[in-house]
């Protein structure tokens, strides 16, 4: 399967140090946010790559290039201006194809297997769930066996990490749009599978979460 980074976001919530450098250059652990990922990735088997950007990204094309020295393929989607979740997905579309695809958000980091990833057969998404953080306390699906649902006893945090299938974007136009709306209609036909992961999972949305996963990364080489 190909893979796709979401790296279109603004990254307010990281600034000053999001002024000048796209929240994917962000130094963590020796390198960037984004390398993390492609190195991971790539070691995994996942060797043709699609980068969105938006918000500096001609600086993230120039620091990554055409993914040659991380043994890689990288093309990329450029949004000009971000086109959201589900629309920057859309739109880099025909460089991802009509099968199914992971989708990794950038800006957060989990040590799960990702070369054992998979879409279940007549499923149009496979998400990875986490235990619910401090910050997200409330969740948001329910896990019944291994189905994805917006009803259950316990909900989870949707990680970042899913593997989706074209044709969860069937009827969608050019522009901005959420993807959990697409989701949540999947999920109302049974369309949707899921598991929970326990390792470890960072969302990297504050500059104290960024510092936090640098020491795990440190602490774990």
């Amino acid at each position: 399967m190909k893979a796709m980074i979401l790296a279109a976001g603004l990254g307010t919530r990281m600034r000053p140090l999001t002024l000048h450098t796209p929240k994917p250059l962000l130094p963590v652990a020796g390198t960037t946010l984004i390398e993390q990922h492609i190195h991971n990735l790539s070691a995994q088997g996942f060797c043709q790559l699609v980068i969105n950007h938006a918000y500096l990204g001609e600086k993230i094309e120039q620091h990554l290039g055409d993914g040659a020295r991380y043994g890689c393929e990288i093309k990329y989607s450029r949004e000009g201006e971000p086109l959201e979740t589900g629309g920057g997905i859309f739109r880099a579309l025909p460089l991802l194809g009509d099968g199914p695809f992971v989708v990794i958000n950038g800006d957060i980091w989990l040590d799960y297997p990702l070369a054992k990833l998979n879409l279940p057969a007549g499923k149009l998404a496979h998400l990875v769930l986490v235990p619910n953080p401090d910050f997200h306390p409330q969740g948001d699906f329910a896990l019944n066996g291994d189905v994805v649902s917006q009803t259950g006893a316990e909900k989870y945090t949707f990680s970042g990490l899913s593997v989706l299938h074209g044709d969860l974007f069937k009827g969608c136009t050019a522009g901005a749009f959420k993807l959990a709306p697409l989701l949540v209609d999947a999920m109302a036909r049974g369309l949707v599978s899921g598991e929970l992961y326990t390792g470890y999972w960072q969302d990297v949305g504050t500059v104290e979460r960024l510092e936090r996963l640098a020491q795990h990364l440190q602490e774990s080489r």
